[in-house]
């Protein structure tokens, strides 16, 4: 039982160190964490237990100095009443009280003084503190500055730290950088060695081809010389074959002549004793009386022109920018063609079911009678085109215009195409066509005539100074290819031989006037009359070639007349017709 208890005792005691042990490492513990959250916490708020620490140790200075000063003063106090309870009981000796009062008055005197340098210390201290407190406050704004400072510091490594570890990063990529740049250097270099290599053999590939070419040219140099003597002698050959033709032509106009003139003649002697004329089926009749007067167009009509296939139709064409074919039968309208809205048809001419029309819009246009339609509108103008006329059967048309050109264009295919430009000092106001379509007149604004080879394109003759101002109409002589029939500015009419380049004759009238540019004149089939209108009287004149006489002189328009021609007749033998600029067309018997 003892032993029992002794061991239970000693359990008890081994249980009890053991707490005692464990609580004092929580105590350890609990007081290490305090200190280092004391040590965080209290970091901040250092200064201010440090400038208070200090306020307080100067509060308890100046309080000990104030108890001293009490205490001296209640000393002086005392000694002061002692020094009056003395005084009062010797007042009955006088030598004594003298002695006294001595003192009582040199200790009043010192305890003046005392009170004096007291108030000077009290005064020294309470300036003393101030100044502590001051400093105190400067030390702790300083302390603050420094804390701040410390942070912008540590800010400042923190930026350094990142911008160190920026310029880490930017070697690494320049070192990377230098890398690619090496390599792509060691490709440029072999690019250029590939590209010397190129341009090696690009030179080679050039002077082989040079060789090639200088083998071809002369190649060619030679084909050429062959196709040249081939060319010529095509054109010595064509050249005969023409001047076969021409004069096989002219042998049967003369023909055709002669059995026209007979014709007149005998019409001429029927009809002496008939005022009301008809239409000639055959043969030359001189105009006597409109037999049908038509309002063609609302404004002034510019030119007339009969079929040159010798079909009963004529054209017109205005400044309303339409052209109209009428049927001379019975002076109706077969068809109504519009050119550009707004721009005057200064031109037209038809044949062979084909009219063309050109104007101020810097066009000419090709329609289809039977259809209606434009079939071609040539564009190659830069200014206004002033006259047309169709050549080489209808597969072909010549323009002449302001711009100082005449072009000849191919209609013959679906699109047309320019071939030949002739090029000229001075505006184109008229032209003609031979009868083989090979040669071209043209009357020019400075009075000179000039004639154009079509196959060539080269200007054959130039005729200078025919009239006294612009030609305004050029007319083939139906019978005589070395004659053409002009009219002028300067209100003549004269008939030119191209061979000596001179007028063979002149024809005029004091009341006869060239008004107009487009002013345009007509001979008879048979080549012995010439007409023309006034352009200021209304009045048409028609001279005889062989006399230079006015054979006629008719009045029937109002205004002045711009327009005119003659015609070979077709089936019904109206020959003549006349336009005027109220857009009046008459078809004369």
């Amino acid at each position: 039982a003892v032993i029992i208890k002794a061991n239970n005792q000693h359990s008890q005691s081994s249980s009890a160190r053991c707490i005692c042990l464990s609580q004092e490492n929580n105590m350890n513990i609990l007081h290490e964490l305090l200190t280092a959250r004391n040590a965080c916490e209290t970091k901040p708020f250092q200064s201010i237990h440090e400038s208070n620490a200090a306020l307080l140790n100067l509060v308890d200075t100046l309080q000990y100095r104030c108890d001293s000063s009490a205490r001296e003063q209640l000393e002086l106090q005392h000694l002061v009443s002692q020094l009056s309870a003395s005084s009062s009981g010797e007042n009955s000796n006088g030598k004594k009280g003298n002695a006294a009062s001595k003192a009582e008055a040199r200790m009043r005197d010192k305890i003046e003084k005392l009170q004096e340098q007291l108030n000077q210390k009290l005064r020294a201290e309470i300036e003393t503190s101030a100044a502590a407190l001051k400093t105190a406050t400067e030390l702790s704004q300083l302390k603050d500055h420094a804390s701040a400072q410390e942070a912008t510091i540590a800010n400042l490594r923190d930026v350094n730290n990142r911008d160190e570890n920026t310029i880490t990063n930017l070697t690494t990529q320049l070192a990377e950088a230098q890398n690619h740049s090496r390599l792509a250097e060691k490709q440029y270099n072999g690019l250029k060695d590939m590209i010397r290599t190129l341009q090696d053999e690009n030179d080679e590939l050039k002077q082989t081809n040079a060789q090639l070419v200088e083998r071809v040219v002369s190649e060619k140099e030679k084909m050429v010389d062959e196709i040249n003597k081939m060319n010529d002698m095509v054109e010595t050959l064509q050249k005969e074959v023409d001047m076969l033709r021409t004069l096989h032509k002219q042998e049967a106009q003369r023909k055709e002549g002669l059995d026209l003139v007979g014709n007149q003649r005998s019409h001429i002697g029927a009809a002496g004793g008939s005022s009301d004329r008809r239409f000639g089926a055959t043969g030359v009749f001189l105009p006597s009386t409109p037999k049908h007067v038509i309002q063609a167009h609302p404004i002034e009509a510019t030119s007339v022109r009969y079929d040159g296939t010798g079909l009963d139709l004529i054209a017109t064409g205005s400044s309303d920018s339409t052209v109209k074919v009428w049927d001379t039968n019975n002076g109706q309208v077969k068809a109504t063609l519009r050119g550009g809205s707004g721009h005057p048809m200064l031109g037209v001419d038809l044949s062979g079911g084909l009219v063309v029309g050109c104007g101020a819009d810097k066009t000419c246009r090709v329609w289809n009678i039977r259809t209606q339609r434009m079939i071609h509108q040539l564009a190659g103008h830069s200014t206004k085109v002033t006259c047309v006329r169709l050549l080489n059967n209808e597969k072909g048309v010549i323009t002449g215009s302001a711009d100082r050109s005449i072009k000849v264009w191919d209609i013959s295919r679906s699109t047309y195409k320019q071939t030949t430009t002739f090029r000229h000092s001075s505006t184109s106001n008229c032209m003609d066509v031979s009868l083989d379509s090979l040669t071209v007149f043209s009357g020019h604004m400075d009075g000179g005539i000039r004639l154009w080879d079509v196959r060539s394109g080269k200007r054959v003759l130039d005729v200078l100074s025919m009239h006294e101002g612009g030609v305004t109409s050029v007319q083939c002589h139906p019978m005589n290819g070395n004659q053409i029939l002009t009219n002028g500015r300067d209100s003549v009419l004269r008939v030119v031989d191209v061979r000596t380049c001179t007028a063979v004759q002149s024809l005029g009238h004091e009341d006869f006037r060239t008004a107009f540019n487009y002013s345009s004149c007509g001979i008879s089939p048979d080549g012995a009359y010439a007409l023309a209108g006034s352009g200021t009287t209304g009045e048409v004149f028609v001279w005889g070639l062989t006399d230079g006489k006015v054979k006629k002189k008719l009045k029937a328009h109002n205004v002045g007349v711009g327009g005119v021609a003659w015609g070979r007749g077709g089936s019904n033998g109206q020959q003549v017709a006349t336009v005027d600029r109220n857009g009046v067309l008459m078809l004369w018997a």
